[in-house]
């Protein structure tokens, strides 16, 4: 436990989940459950039980610096890694990568999205104790997939080599979110799982995986090893990221590595990615709709009301509609139209960007 790290990876900017979050406060940030405890936090509370409080990191973008602080107040600035700009998963995941091992050349890395929610938590400790035990001392790059309960179209998925006696499991394939069609044939197959974007693995396997498939990533982060703890690492990084290419860890490592392997999550697990994937977890009335507002619903069912106690929201036959009141901005879409969220923030951009 004492050589475990965590990675929390807090720095999108949550717009599928617009209008409820902002550019100046995003989803992570959010008691999106109404447990008093935002995505971040439930995410920081699940890893106490892995690691020490001081071996977990969050990366996130500057801007969201005094957020974290707030949030997460026991870690120390040290712990608190911020990217300039944006540069994809993969410069997330090396920058702590990297720093961890001037620390701990030999610990197990955990990597985790702030904004997932987990279930059963203590199945998920014993998931990852599995991958951190084959992690240790090996080349194994470890990812967590989740038992599909459905033909999801929003997740990617991986299929994995049957091996009922391994609890540890060979990758085969990793897909990226299909068409409705090929999801049921994945779940009809038993061989495919959803890709949680969780990841386990020794600090020696993923800078060698880097070195090995992202030579030059590899190399802007190590010629910082004198920088990292030190007063001279965020001047460090800020150039750092300027020359790094963006690109993601699963297409730039995950499928092309050959010692890549899967721990069958039997969790339940939501990315949150959605206004649709969050109804599909919260408590609905008798028509199946959830409502978070004020609201008067006449002959609506499979909505997703959410607005200010103050506000009364009345709406009538409404089939599978979202409709929030968030500040100084109104939403009615379909509830599934997650595509074209973009393009909505990209609009209300336009208009001024207190609507973004």
């Amino acid at each position: 436990m004492a050589q475990n790290y965590v990675v929390i990876m807090a720095g999108g900017i949550g717009s599928r989940f617009w209008p409820y979050s902002r550019a100046n406060k995003p989803k992570q940030f959010l008691d999106v459950l109404g447990t008093g405890r935002s995505l971040i936090q439930m995410t920081y509370d699940r890893f106490l039980n892995i690691c020490p409080n001081e071996n977990i990191y969050v990366i996130t973008n500057k801007s969201y610096y005094n957020l974290v602080k707030e949030q997460l107040p026991d870690l120390s600035d040290d712990q608190i890694l911020l990217e300039p700009i944006g540069r994809n998963t993969a410069a997330a995941v090396a920058y702590p990568a990297f720093k961890i091992k001037q620390r701990d050349p030999e610990g197990i890395m955990i990597v985790a999205p702030s904004d997932h929610v987990v279930f059963k938590e203590k199945i998920f400790e014993e998931n990852i104790t599995i991958a951190t035990k084959a992690a240790k001392g090996s080349e194994k790059l470890i990812t967590l997939g989740i038992v599909p309960s459905r033909p999801e179209t929003g997740y990617g998925y991986i299929q994995y080599h049957s091996s009922p006696l391994k609890k540890v499991k060979k990758v085969k394939t990793f897909t990226e979110k299909p068409e409705l069609e090929l999801a049921q044939k994945f779940i009809e197959s038993g061989d495919f799982v959803w890709n949680a974007g969780i990841f386990v693995w020794s600090i020696e396997a993923i800078t060698n995986a880097f070195h090995r498939y992202l030579e030059d990533i590899a190399v802007i982060f190590e010629e910082g090893a004198d920088k990292y703890y030190t007063a001279g690492e965020q001047e460090f990084i800020d150039k750092a990221y300027t020359l790094c290419k963006s690109i993601s860890i699963d297409y730039g490592i995950m499928e092309k590595a050959d010692e890549v392997y899967m721990v069958k999550g039997k969790f339940d697990w939501s990315d949150l990615g959605s206004w649709d994937s969050l109804h599909e977890i919260k408590e609905k009335d008798k028509n199946g709709n959830v409502v978070d507002a004020n609201a008067l619903l006449y002959d609506s069912t499979n909505c997703y009301i959410k607005g200010p106690k103050d506000t009364l929201i009345v709406a009538q036959e409404l089939d599978g509609y979202l409709v929030t009141h968030s500040d100084n901005v109104v939403l009615i879409c379909k509830k599934d139209a997650e595509k074209k969220f973009r393009e909505f923030l990209s609009d209300a951009k336009e208009r001024g960007a207190g609507f973004a």
